[in-house]
């Protein structure tokens, strides 16, 4: 038997430290949750890429998340590429209210990303804007 005692606790260990990780996980869920205020509108936008224009629309779109990640009512901003459909960018994001989100919307950032959407996207914005559901923590 290679490892011992030593060997046998830092594998307890171990099993012990993944089986914490999801209540860890689900912990911070929750505290982040609790920041979101009641009213807040959470959206999904997807734009698809022009054949072609996969590598220019992703490079357009890059600056936007850190940019709308510093509006003052932005909670949640992430950008994301389908993995079996280069090109094809799917946003999920929470706003404060609605008046946030369209506001967002008219900030010179967005503006000029919308300006280079003829030139790269296939189609327009496809914007499905959700109510968030209460969760455990409200």
């Amino acid at each position: 038997m290679t490892g011992g005692c030593k060997g046998w606790f830092a594998r307890l260990a171990f099993v012990a430290g993944m089986a914490a990780a999801p209540a860890v996980a689900e912990e911070r869920l929750v505290a982040g949750y609790a920041k979101i205020p009641d009213g807040a509108i959470a959206v999904v936008a997807e734009i698809k890429a022009k054949p072609g224009k996969e590598r220019e629309l992703r490079e357009a779109t890059l600056p936007l998340v850190n940019a709308v990640r510093a509006e003052p009512n932005n909670l949640v901003y992430f950008a994301h590429e389908d993995r079996s459909a280069p090109g094809r960018i799917i946003f999920y994001e929470i706003f404060a209210t609605e008046a946030d989100f369209e506001a967002h919307n008219k900030t010179p950032h967005v503006t000029t990303w919308f300006s280079k959407l003829a030139d790269l996207a296939d189609g327009e914005v496809k914007v499905t804007k959700m109510k968030i559901l209460p969760g455990l923590s409200r």
